[in-house]
């Protein structure tokens, strides 16, 4: 117990972090752990299975309503008591979840994490910005990044371990352990907030100016075209290209692992090169994968889809990196927790027009939506026309920066 007390002291820096980083994988990991459950759900429960979707849904919609409240609530009353609070309301949901009796009530729990995880979300990035040094805020946005593609891709894989353990119920009984650890350190390890002021924060409104607009909407129009792949990628693959549900997994794997090992050395790069320079790069690259994803999947197949992949995704970390360093960098500290709500808020709408908005686009491109039934010609057909919209949507990013850095440039 004592080595360990010494080793804590001598590396606040490095439980700092970890703390941070343990609270967004938790909230990335509810993201997506209970989808491959609903299987399990409906047998506990017989329901609709719209019923039974209200399991994913009712985290992701209470997460996407409460990321800006959970932001001003930390601006108000500081950032390490809302990450506390939320660190509870993560642990105390999860086990209501997993001790649900009937499927209502596990929704409501749901609902309830969804909320937490808000909280996690928005604060370990207010919190890493707070904490970080000036030459390392790059790498600890990186990192948070590399943190939450790794929560996203593992919650599939660790339900598929559980389920067979446990039961369903296993998904929710160890995320209770993981977030009383995180509460545990967060309470003991984490630094006070400092003196705040009582005055009320300021008004949305205000905040929301022509610095910050840009980057909140660039914020969204990138992440719709990263959902796209999500939820247009497995019907092409499966239906366009004839691949098998084991090879569609393998396949669209290759995103989130580029996603896990290039989240921190997108970090670096912003710091070593400045955030707006990487902020190009990336959008240059997000704008280019899709493209490829329009024409090279046609041309050459499966090796054509990951290639695009393989230039898509660092992009998008890239971005990430250098878009939240950038946004926060130019708020004040007593502004950081709303906007880092702001943020969150725009990228969830952002997956929300991705998977409603853009996957009707490829339906009315391919013709139908009974896919199954569709010819590869349409599913072709449906893939190009959605990633040339996509394409057109990068490059309309990549006017929003530009148009912002010489806004900036005539002001200095």
């Amino acid at each position: 117990m004592n080595t360990m007390k010494s080793w804590l002291s001598r590396q606040p820096q490095t439980v700092i972090t970890a703390t941070l980083a343990l609270s967004m994988l938790l909230a990335s990991i509810g993201t997506s752990i209970a989808n491959i459950a609903l299987p399990q759900v409906a047998e506990a429960f017989p329901a609709p299975f719209a019923q039974i979707q209200a399991v994913v849904v009712a985290y992701l919609a209470t997460l996407t309503l409460t990321v800006v409240g959970a932001g001003r609530l930390a601006d108000r009353h500081g950032a390490k008591p809302m990450l506390v609070l939320g660190l509870a309301l993560f642990a105390g949901s999860s086990l209501f979840c997993a001790l649900a009796p009937h499927l209502w009530l596990l929704v409501a729990a749901r609902a309830l994490q969804g909320v937490g995880a808000a909280f996690l979300m928005t604060l370990a990035m207010t919190l890493m910005r707070q904490n970080a040094s000036e030459e390392s805020v790059g790498r600890a946005m990186g990192l948070l990044g590399t943190v939450s593609a790794l929560g996203t891709a593992l919650g599939p894989a660790l339900g598929g371990l559980l389920i067979p353990l446990g039961g369903w119920r296993a998904l929710f009984w160890v995320q209770v352990p993981l977030a009383l650890l995180a509460l545990i350190l967060a309470v003991s390890r984490l630094p006070n907030d400092p003196r705040r002021h009582e005055a009320a924060p300021a008004s949305l409104w205000s905040m929301l100016n022509r610095e910050l607009l840009p980057n909140l909407l660039s914020n969204l129009l990138v992440a719709t075209v990263m959902m796209t792949t999500l939820v247009v990628g497995p019907f092409y693959l499966g239906f366009g290209l004839g691949l098998t549900p084991t090879q569609v997994g393998f396949v669209m794997a290759v995103g989130p692992l580029i996603s896990i090992f290039s989240g921190v050395p997108s970090g670096h790069l912003v710091d070593a090169w400045g955030s707006r320079r990487v902020l190009a790069i990336g959008i240059g690259l997000l704008s280019t994968g899709s493209l490829l994803l329009a024409l090279l999947p046609n041309a050459i197949g499966v090796a054509g889809y990951v290639l695009a992949i393989i230039v898509l995704t660092p992009g998008y970390q890239l971005f990430q990196a250098a878009n939240n360093t950038a946004t926060l960098a130019q708020v004040p500290p007593a502004q950081r927790g709303t906007v880092s709500g702001l943020l969150g808020l725009s990228r969830n709408l952002g997956l929300i027009a991705g998977a409603a908005v853009m996957g009707a686009v490829f339906a009315a491109a391919a013709g139908t939506d009974a896919f199954a039934l569709a010819p590869a010609s349409a599913m072709a057909q449906g893939m190009q026309q959605t990633f040339a919209l996509a394409t057109v949507m990068m490059l309309g990013a990549a006017g929003i920066a530009f148009c912002q850095r010489t806004a900036i440039a005539r002001t200095q």
